[in-house]
Formats: structure tokens, sequence, C-alpha cells
């Protein structure tokens, strides 16, 4: 989702105008604004998720979504980069994606990417890529460890799961070092605000993911061909 004049032709210009005529005097150019690329832009929010774009925006799209869920995968590589490049980036809309956790490794990998900070979208984009990967690593565990897994401690469970599925080395591209990693799996606060996030979108009628929300209003779109339209006729 990212992102010369010519010598020769000025030269050629010059040796044209007649010896006696004076050089003519051009104002200097004046380049436009470059405008602001509001996908920079992160922070985040007090309901608990983290938003990209301009805080001021007409359309604010808010995302519940888990990182273990196929179709939210299926959205985070069909439909986010459009987004952000036709809306999110001209400050058209916000984008804020909300932790909805499914089970016991979305808990692992929601919270060493909210460890992230404001590189929380690039980790997140980099966990759906590998998605099946690192599901099957822990999925894959034979009975016993899954049984001396379920054994553990919360706390412990969740740094184990982070550390067997291979989430932590990856999220260390993105600053987050292993140390730092380990301490977010470890903290009660964190998961106690993701359990928190969870009950205020039951409340609001999510039921699963991806369920997106504009301008405060439930929507039944699931994929980007569905809720692009819902976008422009909420004026982005």
């Amino acid at each position: 989702m990212r992102l010369v004049g010519s010598i020769a032709l000025g030269a050629a210009a010059a040796l044209a105008v007649p010896a006696a005529a004076a050089p003519a005097h051009r104002a200097p150019a004046r380049h436009a604004p470059v405008a602001r690329d509001w996908s920079r832009t992160v922070v985040a929010t007090p309901e608990g998720g983290f938003r990209m774009g301009n805080p001021a925006a007409r359309v604010k799209l808010v995302e519940y979504g888990s990182l273990t869920c196929p179709h939210c995968r299926h959205f985070a590589q069909t439909g986010v980069q459009p987004l952000v490049q036709r809306y999110v980036r001209t400050g058209k809309l916000s984008y804020e994606f909300r932790n909805y956790i499914l089970n016991g490794i979305d808990a692992a990998a929601s919270l060493i990417a909210r460890c992230s900070g404001a590189r929380f979208f690039d980790t997140i984009e980099a966990f759906y890529a590998t998605q099946p990967q690192w599901i099957a690593k822990v999925t894959g565990l034979t009975a016993a460890q899954k049984a001396e897994l379920q054994a553990a401690p919360e706390a412990q469970r969740l740094v184990r799961i982070g550390s067997l599925s291979g989430l932590v080395p990856m999220a260390a591209r993105f600053g987050v070092a292993p140390q730092r990693a380990a301490q977010c799996l470890a903290s009660k606060p964190g998961l106690d605000r993701l359990g928190a996030m969870e009950a205020a979108a039951n409340a609001l009628g999510v039921s699963g993911t991806p369920t997106f929300f504009i301008n405060g209003r439930i929507t039944d779109a699931g994929e980007w061909e569905q809720l692009e339209p819902l976008i422009k006729a909420a004026g982005g």
C-alpha cells in the first residue's frame, strides 16, 4: 500500500535565441502543496481499537475483526488496500479496527499486534498474510502438548502460544522485541481490555467477524464489494 527536467532540451532552446535578445524572465515555478497522507496517522482509540486516518473524516468505518477468522483475512487481502488508497489516504474516511476475540490463539495474536502500537496495521497485515501457517503450528500440537498447554495458567498459556506459533519473532520486524511481546502476552489489563471490547461489541449487535459499522450504524457487508457502495453512500 505504498508507494526528471531535461538539460539537453534546455540547452537547445537557449541556442535558438538570437544573440541580441535579452533572456526572458520567468517567475519561479510554484508547486502545489503535497496532500497529507492520512494513512500514516495511526492512534489507539478510547474504545480500545486502533484508528488509521483523519479523526475528522466525514465517514468513520469500524471493523470488528478476529485475527484467526478466514473471512477477516479475505477482507484484509482484498479490501484493505483499496479502502486505504481510495478513502483513508485522502482524509475522506477513518478506519478503526477493534479486536473481537474468538479463541485463545486469537487472544495471543491480538495482544502481540496491539503491542506494536503505531505499527498495528502493519503487524496485522503480516499476521493475516501468514494466518494458516501460524494457526497450524498451534493446532498441530500433539494431544499431550495441548493438555500441557491447557493446564498452564492463562498468562503462561498465552506466552507459550505466542512462542509456538512463531508470532513473536514475526512481530519483532515491527519493533516488538521478544521480551516486550512476552510482557504484553502476560498482561492482565491487556486481556481485560480485549474482554471489555468484546462485551461492548456484543451489546452493539456484533455476533461474528468481520462486522462493519459506518458512522455508528451496523452494516450487513462482509466483503469489499458490498462495503464500498455503503461508504460512497455515506459521503466517502
